[in-house]
């Protein structure tokens, strides 16, 4: 018969992060599997560079396995502790670089790719890209909460838990936020207006 306790999907974080603790590698690669993905697109929404974000990821997690036992269940939800680790690894790699890397491609806009309407294809590429390099040049301070709030769907009270401020600081910063965003989205597209009309007098 299969012993019950075996590590499965249904096992809490809690018991999880206990286990690595303990030195179960099981545990420590399901707590990766479980929670790895989101990290990962945090990192590489708030960098632009897949690589940089896989080693965000990489360095989250291996100080998660060696602080496992540190970890208080009662303080802070999993989710929160990883993206406030996340964040602050993320911060000191932009710090130390002082330049954003190139923006890559996303896998869904590789998707857009293939469509049979490659003009709309390339539209729709073109304003994610525009939207991508509109959140890369905000201050980290509001990029990051568009990355958690708007962008991984999480609660305000866990965006304030992971950046440690109020509720109400993640609610103006994110009002701010937008309001910075449409206004150099605005601006570009003006810009890609003047150039069109360029063009249309230029044939």
């Amino acid at each position: 018969m299969q012993d019950i306790d075996t590590v499965g999907p249904a096992e809490s974080d809690q018991a999880l992060v206990a286990r690595t603790a303990a030195g179960d590698r099981e545990a420590f690669a399901t707590l990766y599997r479980r929670h790895q993905g989101a990290i990962f697109r945090f990192a590489r929404l708030m960098t632009g560079s897949p690589s940089a974000a896989e080693d965000i990821v990489q360095e989250v997690f291996l100080v998660l396995m060696k602080d496992a036992a540190r970890y208080e269940a009662q303080r802070a939800a999993l989710t929160t502790y990883l993206f406030g680790m996340a964040r602050r690894v993320t911060r000191r790699r932009l710090r130390r670089e002082r330049r954003f890397v190139d923006i890559g491609t996303s896998r869904g806009a590789s998707r857009w790719s293939v469509m049979p309407d490659v003009s709309a294809s390339l539209e729709r590429r073109d304003a994610l890209q525009q939207l991508r390099c509109a959140i890369l040049s905000l201050p980290s301070r509001y990029r990051e909460v568009v990355v958690l709030c708007d962008l991984q769907a999480l609660p305000y009270e866990t965006a304030a838990a992971s950046i440690g401020c109020a509720v109400g600081t993640i609610r103006s910063r994110l009002h701010r936020a937008r309001q910075l965003l449409a206004t150099k989205l605005r601006r570009v597209d003006r810009a890609h207006g003047v150039a069109r009309a360029a063009m249309r007098c230029a044939v």
